[in-house]
């Protein structure tokens, strides 16, 4: 395997602890280039933990992250910082700076990381917006401003300020009404197409996994218990990945197979 069919995303042996509370337990899991790849599982089954594992934010236990085949823990400050810069990450809630306006907001990353002049900044942060779905004026509002499904593109165009390789969305479509999360879906294929990230998305809306990922990794008992379609996921035979398709089923029957066609 060459470097460039490496997995963007390689996670070895992951046991992450927090006292005697083990979150996981020897995970092994491995990323695609160019793939859209969901994090599903139950509540307390570790999907926001290792998101911030695999962005630097919380060191596991023992194990190793690998991001572009380089072992984060073994990176200098230099490495490490030009590493962040090949991803973005759309947070939950937002994330947003509320004393910033939306486009300060979206700049922000040009401006740390960047020599461009704050004129072209803001010209390139208005068109990050425009790809979001944003009419221009939105730009101009705090963050409180905005409805939710507002803030989620606004923070979508942070996330792609500086045009990443790698794009992490926490739980995207949580909190929104099932227009606005049917929006954010179509959102996330079109960015998709234009820039072609490898996207890593943690979420529990199983209506959106079947929308827009290729293969989701289900999370359970400290490990990767399934990776694979949404299709055959929806017909696996481990008894919490059954369990918890079928519990969703029933409560959101579009997420059913055949709503997937």
């Amino acid at each position: 395997m060459t470097r460039s069919d490496a997995p963007v995303i390689e996670l070895q042996q992951i046991c992450t602890r927090f006292g005697s509370h083990s979150v996981h337990e020897g995970l092994d899991l491995s990323v695609r280039r160019g793939e859209i790849l969901g994090l599903a599982g139950g509540s307390g089954a570790g999907k926001s933990v290792l998101l911030r594992e695999i962005i630097g934010l919380h060191r596991p236990t023992s194990g190793r992250v690998l991001l572009f085949g380089d072992d984060i823990a073994t990176l200098d400050t230099q490495q490490a910082l030009a590493l962040r810069q090949r991803w973005g990450v759309m947070f939950q809630r937002g994330g947003l700076f509320s004393a910033l306006t939306v486009r300060q907001n979206v700049g922000l990353p040009l401006r740390e990381f960047s020599a461009l002049d704050d004129a072209l900044i803001d010209e390139i942060a208005e068109w990050k917006l425009a790809l979001t779905g944003l009419p221009p004026e939105a730009g101009l509002k705090l963050p409180g401003e905005l409805s939710g499904g507002m803030l989620k593109r606004a923070a979508l165009a942070r996330a792609i300020a500086l045009d990443p390789e790698l794009l992490f969305l926490d739980e995207p479509t949580s909190g929104l009404d099932p227009a606005s999360s049917a929006g954010v879906d179509e959102l996330i294929l079109r960015t998709h197409a234009l820039f072609g990230p490898t996207i890593v998305i943690v979420s529990h809306d199983l209506d959106l996994l079947w929308r827009v990922s290729d293969r989701v990794a289900v999370l359970g008992e400290g490990r990767v218990l399934a990776l694979d379609t949404m299709a055959a996921l929806s017909h696996h035979e481990h008894p919490i990945v059954s369990a918890y398709f079928a519990d969703r089923r029933a409560a959101h029957p579009a997420t059913a197979p055949a709503a997937a066609a």
